[in-house]
């Protein structure tokens, strides 16, 4: 069967605090595992949670600020210990590549497990395109290079039972009919619809910018940084940061269907604020202030 849902190993924006880890996510995709932005302590962290280092195919590095990357090299360490038996990509913008290469050689141990860097410039690319998803980068405005990330999975089609018992067809031809396209003169498209692939995005340190509303469009899941809260929004903008409402706009007008907000500052104890400013930016979808070691499942396909 397969399990699409965020893991949230940490929720916390530039130091950790009592009950905030710093950053880490793993999005466990069909079998696949991407872990976005591992902060210090996500090794710990992923035990607390029962993500297995054998769990990761992808990291996927936003930018080179401290509470998004010290825990890269304990991540990629333990990969190594626990020989993944598979190859493990690193994504992460390429005018941090001198940052990556210290991190990854920190300190000195065995290398057991290919690890493939593919750094990310310019103003964002498709990154990868696999049968289960095509995965995107975009540019955000952040005081260094930072990209958010974007999974978009491709169209399907829904059987219509009504439709196939229309044209008579049914048992093992309706298999044939998937299958080949085409069974005693009708066709696929004549008894489906096109069932929407699903999408999800990552949105760390930014302002508001076009990357931040293209990858939020149309998406089943936003994770999106929501630092300050609105009073502080001058604050928000002179560092490079979203308010709880902004970012609740942004998922207001790109449709997002479940919006889960992180990286709290450590000036906000209640996290209730955050909520009530995205609802009342106009956000009426489901919503989830993130607490560490949660897990959220992707919202089904509509």
């Amino acid at each position: 069967m397969s399990v699409r849902e965020l893991v949230i190993l940490g929720t916390a924006s530039q130091v950790p605090t009592r009950h905030r880890n710093h950053n880490g996510y793993v999005l466990l995709w069909d079998g696949e595992g991407l872990m976005f932005d591992p902060g210090e302590g996500t090794q710990r962290q992923m035990l607390r949670a029962g993500v297995a280092a054998h769990d990761l195919n992808r990291i996927l590095i936003t930018h080179f600020h401290g509470d998004h990357s010290l825990g890269l090299a304990g991540v990629i360490q333990r990969v190594n210990l626990d020989r993944v038996p598979h190859p493990v990509t690193a994504h992460y913008p390429a005018s941090g590549e001198r940052f990556f290469k210290r991190l990854r050689y920190a300190t000195a141990y065995r290398e057991t497990v290919k690890l493939v860097p593919e750094p990310v410039a310019g103003t964002g690319a498709v990154l990868v395109d696999t049968p289960s998803y095509r995965l995107e980068a975009r540019r955000l405005s952040h005081p260094v290079e930072s990209y958010g990330y974007r999974l978009v999975e491709p169209d399907g089609r829904r059987i219509l039972p009504e439709l196939l018992a229309e044209r008579g067809i049914s048992g093992p031809d309706v298999g044939r009919l998937q299958r080949e396209g085409e069974v005693g003169g009708v066709t696929l498209d004549e008894v489906s619809e096109v069932r929407r692939g699903q999408r999800f995005a990552f949105v760390m340190d930014t302002r508001l910018c076009v990357g931040v509303r293209e990858l939020a469009e149309g998406c089943d899941m936003l994770v999106i940084e929501s630092t300050f809260t609105d009073e502080d929004e001058a604050l928000a903008t002179e560092h490079g940061h979203l308010t709880a409402g902004q970012a609740g706009r942004v998922a207001a007008e790109a449709g997002v269907r479940h919006l889960v907000l992180t990286h709290f500052s450590q000036r906000y104890d209640d996290p209730s604020l955050f909520e009530s400013q995205a609802r009342a930016a106009g956000f009426d979808g489901e919503l989830t202030v993130a607490r560490d070691l949660m897990r959220v499942p992707v919202p089904k396909r509509r």
